[in-house]
């Protein structure tokens, strides 16, 4: 085998795999088949994709496109190997996907790849980064995001945005009060949805739209504040102030806390008032 696919994260309908292949020039093209929809963005090396969309030849940066039942084929004849971060969607999972977004009726990609792109840059990255720190509970969101953005590009779509309705701000609100209320325990992108019932990607587009960041990411910066309060105002331990924040183990709560707050846990609670 010259490929090896770990699974990052997967939910109801979707997948994300960390695909790493070490083929080389003058090994044997290998022929698969996509069992649903498949997203591929190329993190590093170049390869050739071939589908019956069409042949290209892929670097960093750009996003393979596979439609359920195609066989398709990889050669690296100009370079050895490549690593991808795998998106899988089935086709009930993208069909919602294409329902919220204005203007796209077609459901499946009439080419075998985007180019890279600037409006996928950010994207990308985060999910790069999301791989490299293991932040698993980040890609629920990605999936989605990955997913219309993909479609919105591969379809010339802009998927022109509109001003959030009343409702849709009572909704972002009651959610906002949910995650304030239980921010310490596991919360689902499809949970929160639910709740405002709404499909999991027109939640997640109104709530960015009203709060101007993801669920995730408004979750992930609740957990944060409270632990940063009480780093300044109690001797409580850091790892159980990591813990009852909601963090699952203390290296996570480190790295993401000096990600947000510019240092580690320590060095912040040693600056608060009348430490010596």
């Amino acid at each position: 085998m010259t490929t090896a696919q770990k699974t990052l994260a997967s939910g109801h309908g979707w997948q994300v795999s960390d695909v790493v292949c070490t083929a080389v020039a003058g090994d044997k093209p290998f022929e698969e088949e996509h069992r649903g929809f498949c997203v591929a963005a190329v993190t590093t090396g170049t390869f050739r994709y071939r589908t019956r969309q069409g042949t290209a030849m892929l670097a960093p940066g750009a996003i393979l496109l596979g439609n359920p039942g195609a066989c398709y084929e990889c050669g690296h004849e100009h370079g050895a190997g490549d690593r991808c971060i795998s998106f899988h969607f089935s086709p009930a999972y993208l069909e919602r996907v294409v329902a919220d977004l204005p203007g796209v009726k077609r459901l499946g990609f009439a080419d075998p790849r985007l180019p890279p792109l600037p409006a996928l840059a950010p994207l990308l990255a985060e999910a790069e980064a999301a791989r490299e720190t293991d932040d698993s509970d980040a890609f629920e969101e990605f999936g989605l995001r990955m997913a219309g953005a993909v479609v919105a590009a591969a379809t010339g779509s802009a998927g022109a945005t509109r001003t959030p309705s009343r409702r849709d701000q009572k909704r972002v609100a009651e959610a906002v009060r949910l995650i304030e209320l239980n921010a310490e325990r596991p919360m689902s992108l499809s949970a929160l949805a639910d709740g405002t019932a709404t499909s999991p990607f027109h939640f997640l587009r109104m709530f960015r739209q009203v709060a101007g960041m993801t669920p995730y990411q408004f979750l992930l910066r609740t957990r944060l504040h409270r632990a940063a309060v009480r780093l300044r105002t109690c001797e409580t331990a850091i790892s159980t102030i990591a813990f009852d924040a909601g963090f699952n183990d203390l290296s996570t709560f480190n790295r993401r806390f000096r990600r947000e707050m510019g240092e580690a846990p320590g060095s912040y609670r040693a600056k608060r008032t009348g430490a010596r």
